[in-house]
């Protein structure tokens, strides 16, 4: 035990430290702006793939951490700068990890560089479109159909998509579909539909309650043609993974949004966790210069417990988040859900931090003055998408108790 720390190495301070100073002088600056426009921050964008941020090369650096940690630090800082802005730009991950999770060599080396740079050179963001109407939590129930077309080699996707984030504008887009609707998830496949594609629109453009900032719209896919080369994984392997769900042999589980929601969660908590803290450190600086009955406010001890249980939770967030995210790049099973008990507990901690900012700050915590009342709005999202924070806890039901919880 004589090597074991919690200290980072040189690289990943190197790391927090860069972004903290982008999102400190870059994004927060223009963060309440660009909630109010709920517009694509573009400019931002631009900037940040300006200085490597938003770069293939910066992100390959990052996963290629073997500690797992520079992702949730990544994600953790930028969130503390806008949780929106965040997503705009990192929300492109998400489709990079399911080509990483799910496509082989060729696949990766063909899309991950158009998931950042469009064909003109300048800056594209990517999506990953799994989410209908009526299958949210439920991803066995997708509708969206992909049928194969012997004579061309072609697959063709039809279906809707809703709650994409970068949905319609995004350069590449990943779409979960049903190959076989028999098999449920286990009869499920990831494509590829490159920009430009003919058959793919953007449809209904949703408005928010937060992260406002993050484009997020339906994706309508009509008789959209992709090349076999679009189906990763290929079609070989779709083959032998669909032969063994038939005879019921477990190999058949779906690879396709399972997986990237398993190696994503942890990151996910990461951004509520940044959400917290940037709430957290607003209500102690906030409360140490707000006076009231001739002292500070912190000197009340109603004031200072809200605010001892705020970094508690804090804290507590990135220890699971980190212990979550070394397991997932060291190939530590989740036996216990913990990808999962790292996205519940931050994200429900993140909402009950900012109501607590909120609080502190009394009526001004409700005006648009302050920031504590978009964190709030910014956090709820995060007990929602990627799996809801019921949809956790029966994640972890299952894993600790081996049974079918339903």
């Amino acid at each position: 035990m004589a090597g074991y720390s919690l200290d980072l190495d040189d690289d990943q301070r190197q790391v927090r430290d860069w972004v903290h100073g982008f999102a400190a002088g870059v994004i927060r600056p223009v963060a309440a702006e660009w909630d109010e426009r709920e517009e694509t921050p573009w400019p931002v964008i631009e900037e940040a793939a300006r200085i490597g941020l938003y770069s293939l090369d910066f992100i390959a650096d990052v996963f290629a951490d073997p500690t797992g940690l520079s992702t949730p630090i990544l994600m953790e800082e930028m969130a503390w700068g806008d949780a929106g802005i965040s997503l705009a730009i990192f929300g492109t991950t998400l489709a990079v990890t399911g080509i990483l999770r799910t496509g082989t060599p060729d696949q990766v080396a063909e899309w991950l560089p158009r998931c950042f740079v469009a064909d003109d050179g300048r800056p594209a963001v990517a999506a990953f479109a799994t989410s209908e109407a009526d299958a949210g939590s439920d991803v066995s129930s997708l509708r969206t159909r992909a049928v194969y077309d012997e004579p061309t080699g072609d697959w063709v996707l039809d279906g809707t998509k809703a709650f994409v984030t970068n949905g319609g504008i995004a350069g590449v887009h990943v779409i979960v579909a049903a190959v076989d609707p028999a098999l449920r998830s286990r009869g499920q496949a990831s494509f590829v539909v490159p920009p430009g594609t003919p058959g793919l629109v953007q449809g209904q453009r949703f408005r928010k309650m937060g992260i406002r900032a993050s484009h997020t719209a339906e994706v309508v896919l009509s008789g959209c043609r992709v090349p076999a080369r679009c189906l990763l994984g290929g079609k070989e392997r779709l083959d032998e993974r669909l032969a063994q769900a038939r005879e019921g042999g477990s190999a058949g589980r779906s690879q396709a949004a399972l997986a990237t929601f398993e190696a994503s969660r942890p990151a996910v908590g990461a951004g509520a966790l940044g959400i917290a803290r940037a709430a957290y450190e607003y209500a102690l600086d906030y409360a140490g210069r707000r006076r009231q009955f001739g002292r500070a406010i912190v000197e009340n001890q109603a004031i200072a417990f809200k605010l001892a249980d705020m970094r508690a939770l804090v804290d507590a967030s990135r220890l699971l988040v980190w212990r979550a995210s070394w397991m997932s790049k060291n190939a530590r099973p989740f036996e216990a859900g913990e990808g999962s008990m790292s996205k519940l507990f931050a994200s429900e901690a993140a909402v009950r931090v900012t109501d607590e900012a909120i609080s502190i700050l009394g009526g001004y915590g409700y005006i648009r003055d302050h920031p504590v009342e978009r964190w709030h709005r910014d956090a709820k999202i995060y007990t929602i998408f990627e799996g809801t924070s019921e949809i956790q806890r029966l994640v972890i039901a299952r894993a600790i108790s081996g049974l079918r919880i339903s």
